[in-house]
């Protein structure tokens, strides 16, 4: 009989090493190597995934593809995040924080899944009576929703068997455990094979499967790192759970874009979609106030408006200190410097707090020109107009740079209600300003800020 193998897993990036490492060899992440023993099946035990017929190699013109491979989650804002729809015989993970409506949001799609598919929702959480008082007030029932209170892989299996479900949701991936592996529920080894067991069932019975994953403290999918190769789709809930609104992004998708997201408002009947998200970001945004710029971002195919507000004050430390919320705090430090030495602006002696309302992350080098702007506002203590937005690229020596999809980033600018837009003049030349909107082309930092202010 062979004996019990012991290994250490890191938890970053799922890298196995023989021996315990204060630093993974292949990531080099630090105090992330967990143990772990691998024990032998027994003779004569199988594993838990089903069993399927012998299949055979087929040339690629024999594959059939069907026109309706995707079908609609009943959820706009979720169907864009997934490529148009969710995928039949995929895998999809959904993460996120404890509270902030991973479980509500897949109860809430059972209610538009469940008029022409079957749908099994197993949670090993929540109790049937749970579920029950949850969905009642989700206003979600249907003939077609079955439910379920299980954490063995293999119960879970001869219900799929028994029922015949078109969909599987299981809540979570944490829970759930198979008896041939001895490890506890939620340990490494434990959450791979279960995973690996609804893969085979997703790909071999052609069954769309939904899986709940919990996140650790850096806000990666709890367990190993393969989970995330191994899955179709990782999709991770976002927001402030003191806040009520709620983004979805992909990090993995096979089947479509990663750049898109999805916005959801958390009420007290669920989750809401917010089919514009502009408006959302710009609610509240303060009048005839300095150190406040209107950013246009792109998020895949979707032109979103996000304010960027900055404080500049005089600094109590003999460093001064720099502060971001929302952008990359590389960048911004960068920007400072540029600001400084090519617009004329004298930071050395002051503190700089950077803030991207709403909680978008802006990560593109469109924001650049806004995020300048409303630096050079605070700092002269004068507010740019309200009608004023801006969009462009800055370089080390000053220059403003044209960035991409600018038509379509000026029609949603005209579309809230701003008249007046900033852009670069190089590589803008034959762009035609949208109806009722003046463009102003600058050609360097320093004009754009004469320009404005």
């Amino acid at each position: 009989m062979a004996k019990a193998k012991t290994i250490f897993y890191c938890t970053a990036c799922g890298n196995e090493t023989p021996k315990w490492q204060g630093r993974c060899p292949a990531c080099g992440a630090w105090n992330t190597m967990v143990e772990h023993t691998e024990k032998p099946l027994p003779a004569g035990r199988v594993s838990a995934a089903p069993v399927g017929t012998s299949r055979q190699p087929k040339h690629l013109s024999q594959v059939t593809s069907s026109n309706e491979i995707r079908f609609s989650t009943g959820m706009s804002e979720l169907d864009r995040v997934l490529g148009g729809g969710a995928v039949e015989s995929s895998l999809v993970l959904v993460g996120g924080a404890p509270g902030i409506g991973k479980s509500t949001l897949l109860l809430q799609i059972c209610a538009c899944l469940c008029k022409e598919r079957k749908v099994l929702y197993v949670s090993g959480e929540e109790s049937e009576r749970q579920l029950k008082l949850r969905a009642e007030r989700l206003k979600v029932a249907s003939e077609n929703l079955l439910v379920l209170s299980e954490t063995r892989i293999t119960d879970i299996l001869e219900a799929v068997q028994e029922v015949q479900p078109d969909i599987l949701i299981a809540d979570s991936i944490q829970t759930l455990y198979n008896d041939a592996n001895e490890s506890s529920p939620g340990s490494v080894s434990q959450v791979k094979d279960c995973t690996m067991i609804l893969m085979q069932l997703a790909k071999g019975h052609g069954l769309t499967i939904f899986v709940v994953g919990h996140i650790n403290k850096d806000g990666a999918i709890a367990g190993p790192k393969v989970l995330e190769h191994m899955v179709d789709c990782v999709l991770y809930f976002e927001g402030d759970r003191n806040g009520s609104y709620r983004l979805l992004r992909a990090a993995k998708n096979r089947f479509g874009s990663t750049n898109e997201i999805g916005v959801f408002e958390m009420g007290d009947r669920g989750l809401v979609e917010v089919p514009n998200p502009s408006e959302m970001l710009l609610a509240g945004r303060p009048k005839n106030a300095p150190g406040t710029c209107v950013a246009c971002a792109m998020e895949g195919t979707r032109p979103v408006l996000a304010e960027i507000q900055a404080l500049i004050t005089k600094t109590s430390f003999q460093v001064p200190r720099r502060t971001a919320d929302g952008f990359d705090f590389n960048r911004a430090v960068l920007l400072l410097a540029v600001l400084e030495k090519r617009g004329g602006l004298r930071l050395g002696s002051s503190d700089a707090y950077i803030n991207v309302i709403g909680g978008l992350q802006l990560d593109e080098p469109a924001a650049d020109l806004p995020l300048a702007l409303a630096v050079a506002s605070s700092h002269w203590d004068k507010p740019l107009p309200d009608h004023l937005a801006a969009v462009g690229e800055i370089g080390l020596t000053g220059e403003i740079r044209t960035v991409s999809n600018l038509s379509l980033r000026l029609g949603e600018i005209a579309r809230l209600g701003f008249t007046v837009c900033v852009i670069p003049r190089s590589g803008t030349e034959k762009l035609e300003a949208p109806v009722g909107m003046e463009l102003i082309r600058v050609r360097n930092l320093q004009e754009a800020i004469a320009i404005t202010l």
